[in-house]
């Protein structure tokens, strides 16, 4: 099961172009961003007034005792300091209700695509690693949005600003501050390096906790009932390392990069001291200037310190964005025509035609696969685990693509069709029942235009109204996440009264009443005389007892067909199937084909 969880390698990185992709998600929203932007320009301009009215402060007033010019100066900082709390409040309101838009947006864009992809995707991606996409993929990019990508230029606005100044007040003061910004860039690229292979790490570990808790919740009662809590305690142990054993790595990068960046920082401040407090001993340079230097300073590194934080940022979005990407750039392979064909009236004949089909290159589950279903009939499949019973049903619902060969719906190619009519036309009632959460009513009508009383019409005909209305609030009585709450064999009678409801011109039962009791089992085959009229049905079904009367049985066996004709004649014919319902009731006595009293074996 490891490799089932381990994730998809990602090929060499264009930092660029995946930036400029998750871009294109503020297109909508321009508006606020640029409102953003222009507060964003506002606020760096007034981080630049601080220093500067402390310079005018000691060198203009207080060097001449100038209290009144004082008090000017001081009321006109703190008119700044409320500007600036005003401006901050309106920048991050605005910012954050963007990135919340662009997540709601990005969501439900993937949701949306998954809902599209073939099975066969969701066959190699484990529900947890698709959580993690869908979840803290996407948080991890919402983080650059309201934090990164616009207030990276108010870090740089002002960063500009607080080079001009200093440079206009003393350029050579200014230079010998700006001495440390190449050591700062060795630092960063370093930085850079590391910290995006173990975002990456983090990440891909994340995916697999994901996967494999999903895996191990959804499967708790085999996982008591064997046993296996301390193994499952163990694996899941050493997948837990592994991701604190990535964070740690990240951690390293962190731990050296802060503490190197507030050294550069002091080593600034102590080149302007020692530089600037000699001019000011000589003469050349006033205090005031000195200690707006020292200020400038502190600011100067403040946002470079910000933009190391939305660097960090950024390098955590754009590792979760390679696998957001990675996702919504795999096409379907199962798609309908850009020009569908849409029948006028679905009538039901199913034909196949030559039909192969591999799940992978030349493992061949069907070979040459040729049979028709009239309209209104009804045709069984029998045959041994493995034998391509339920692929049949799934391509013909275009779940998956027929490798070779065609299927028919009213004698026209389903790829041709639109999915949805022809999905449409099918309903399908599986052994493995899969509901959702919601009430009764619901899990049989789906969502879909079936009116309340249609669905109660529905779960009579297949005797499931009993014992729903039976439960504490009938029908709309509250299914539990997966119809926990619900007996096997209820589930099965909700999916019967599901498909029935839906009122489709094709019925596919695959083991439909493997785990009804045989009380309620006649009661459905009583009911299906009336309820298959005029539909087309095709039964899967291990229990040959429930296949008698269908009109035409076909005998599969490792992907073929080998028989074919009715109940009795194939039993007359004494060959594989013969020997399946011999094998099936070998413990109970045999009635040869057209006798009525039984015979001892």
């Amino acid at each position: 099961m490891s490799g089932f969880h381990e994730e998809d390698p990602l090929g060499k990185s264009h930092d660029w172009r995946l930036l400029l992709r998750l871009l294109r998600y503020l297109g909508p929203y321009r508006g606020s961003v640029a409102a953003s932007f222009l507060l964003i320009l506002g606020m760096a301009g007034l981080d630049l007034v601080g220093p500067y009215l402390t310079k005018i402060a000691i060198d203009r007033h207080i060097a001449r005792g100038d209290g009144a010019g004082l008090l000017a100066v001081a009321t006109l900082w703190l008119l700044a300091l409320m500007a600036a709390f005003a401006v901050r409040y309106g920048q991050v309101y605005l910012l954050q209700m963007t990135g919340q838009r662009i997540v709601f947006d990005l969501r439900r864009e993937i949701f949306a695509h998954l809902q599209r992809l073939h099975l066969a995707y969701f066959d190699r991606n484990p529900v947890g690693r698709l959580m993690t996409r869908v979840v803290s993929d996407v948080d991890a990019v919402n983080e650059l949005f309201t934090s990164g990508v616009v207030t990276v230029f108010g870090d740089l606005f002002t960063l500009c600003g607080i080079m001009g100044v200093m440079l206009a007040m003393n350029w050579r003061l200014a230079l010998v501050t700006f001495a440390v910004i190449p050591l700062f860039f060795v630092v960063t690229n370093w930085f850079r390096r590391g910290a995006r292979e173990s975002f990456r790490e983090t990440r891909r570990w994340v995916a697999r906790i994901n996967a494999f808790l999903q895996e191990s919740l959804s499967g708790m009662m085999v996982v008591q009932l064997f046993r296996r809590e301390e193994r499952n305690l163990t694996a899941f142990a050493e997948i837990n390392r592994k991701h604190a054993d990535a964070n740690v790595k990240a951690i390293f990068y962190y731990a050296v990069f802060y503490p190197a960046i507030d050294l550069l920082a002091a080593v600034a401040i102590a080149l302007i001291l020692l530089y600037g407090g000699a001019k000011v001993v000589a003469g050349t340079l006033t205090l005031g200037v000195l200690v707006a230097f020292v200020q400038y300073s502190e600011r100067f590194w403040r946002p470079i310190s910000d933009l190391s934080e939305k660097f960090n940022i950024a390098q955590a979005a754009l590792a979760s964005s390679e696998r957001i990407f990675q996702l919504l750039d795999t096409s379907p392979l199962v798609v309908g025509r850009p020009d569908p064909v849409r029948l006028p009236q679905v009538r039901g004949r199913v034909s196949f035609e030559g039909v192969s089909f591999a799940y992978r290159d030349q493992e061949w589950v069907l070979r040459d696969l040729s049979f028709a279903v009239e309209s209104g009939r009804s045709l069984a499949l029998v045959g041994a685990t493995g034998a391509g019973k339920t692929t049949v049903t799934s391509l013909l619902a275009r779940f998956y693509e027929a490798t070779q060969g065609r299927i028919t719906l009213d004698g026209v190619d389903i790829r041709d069709l639109d999915p949805r009519q022809l999905r449409s036309s099918l309903a399908l009632v599986l052994q493995d029942v899969h509901l959702f959460s919601g009430t009764i009513a619901s899990n049989i009508r789906l969502g879909s235009a079936v009116s309340r009383e249609k669905a109660e019409a529905a779960a009579r005909a297949v005797h499931a109204h009993r014992f729903i209305e039976a439960l504490p609030e009938g029908y709309d009585t509250e299914v539990r996440e997966r119809g926990a709450s619900l007996s096997v064999g209820q589930k099965q009678l909700l999916s019967f009264a599901r498909a029935l409801a839906h009122d489709p011109r094709i019925l596919v039962l695959d083991e439909a009443t493997s785990s009804v009791d045989t009380e309620t089992e006649q009661l459905i085959q009583a009911a299906l005389k009336v309820l298959l009229a005029g539909r087309t049905a095709i039964v899967i079904a291990h229990r040959l007892s429930t296949i008698q009367d269908v009109d035409e049985i076909l005998v599969l066996h490792k992907g073929r067909i080998r028989e074919r004709g009715t109940h009795q004649a194939l039993l007359a014919e004494r060959g594989l199937y013969f020997k399946l319902y011999q094998l099936q009731y070998k413990d109970q006595e045999f009635r040869p084909p057209g006798t009525e009293a039984p015979l001892s074996a």
